[in-house]
């Protein structure tokens, strides 16, 4: 009997212990619930879960709760693009509207055989990394170092490095734009894929200091804009850029380049 009460108090204890954690559990659970808005669940699904940051909001739920809340426009998602801009729609209710198809683009072309080397750099391989020991082993502190920051960033392989340039190949890229931040020279951008022809140099230096570095750079020599049926293109920094408003796709900037900094996608280097 002693031995019973001995083990049996304790037991009790324990067991009433138990029972009331789990009474406070049950009605935390019910009191704390966060209930998620059943359309906000709907939208997330339906996006391709990128979390890439191109519509300008962290992620994919949080632009979902975005457009739940018709604080952002259905056809913001560009690795979407139509397919999902119209599943948004048809959750809220709403029109999808224009879905402009983007595409990555390096605005360089300094590749090995054009791009002269100053050193033969050898330290971590990273971009971000040579930038900040003298800017890698190109002679064009503005070209593509090479070493692949924009490969490892892209999420679905459309980046390749391709004679110590790095290579964009349009049938993979989504436009996700994770790119763009890896690259400490700021030279991808993203522009329409309906717009073929690109500035394939980032260089403002002038056009005698560019010759001596790069071969495919842009000298700001004015061919371009002189020839542009559309005005097009300016020179800006000594630097040509492209107005893809005004673009029209005709391909005399790239055909009077001297140079070869004007490019289209099927361009090699």
């Amino acid at each position: 009997m002693e031995l019973l009460q001995t083990i049996g108090i304790p037991a009790a204890i324990l067991a009433g212990i138990g029972l009331l954690s789990a009474i406070l559990l049950t009605l935390a659970a019910k009191l704390l619930a966060v209930h998620e808005d059943p359309t906000v669940t709907a939208l997330t699904e339906a996006l391709p879960q990128a979390n890439c940051g191109a519509c300008g909001f962290t992620g994919c739920a949080d632009y979902a709760r975005a457009v739940a809340e018709g604080k952002a426009a259905v056809n913001l998602c560009k690795p979407g693009g139509t397919e999902t801009a119209a599943r948004l729609a048809e959750i809220t209710g709403t029109e999808a509207g224009a879905v402009t198809p983007e595409i990555a683009v390096l605005h360089c072309r300094g590749d090995c055989k054009s791009a002269k080397r100053k050193c033969d750099y050898q330290g971590i391989e990273s971009c971000a990394g040579a930038k900040l020991h003298f800017g890698g082993g190109n002679s064009c502190a503005h070209g593509c170092i090479g070493l692949g920051d924009c490969v490892r960033a892209c999420p679905n392989g459309a980046i390749s490095l391709k004679n110590g340039l790095a290579d964009i190949q349009p049938g993979k890229c989504v436009a996700c734009g994770l790119c763009i931040p890896a690259c400490p020279n700021h030279l991808i951008a993203l522009r329409p894929t309906a717009k073929h022809f690109d500035v394939r140099c980032s260089s403002p230096s002038p056009g005698k200091t560019v010759r001596l570095v790069c071969s495919h750079g842009c000298i700001g020599c004015r061919l371009c804009e002189r020839k542009c049926l559309s005005h097009a293109v300016k020179v800006v920094n000594n630097l040509a850029v492209i107005d893809y408003n005004k673009c029209t796709g005709c391909g005399v900037c790239r055909d009077h380049c001297p140079t070869g900094a004007i490019a289209c996608c099927e361009d090699t280097n």
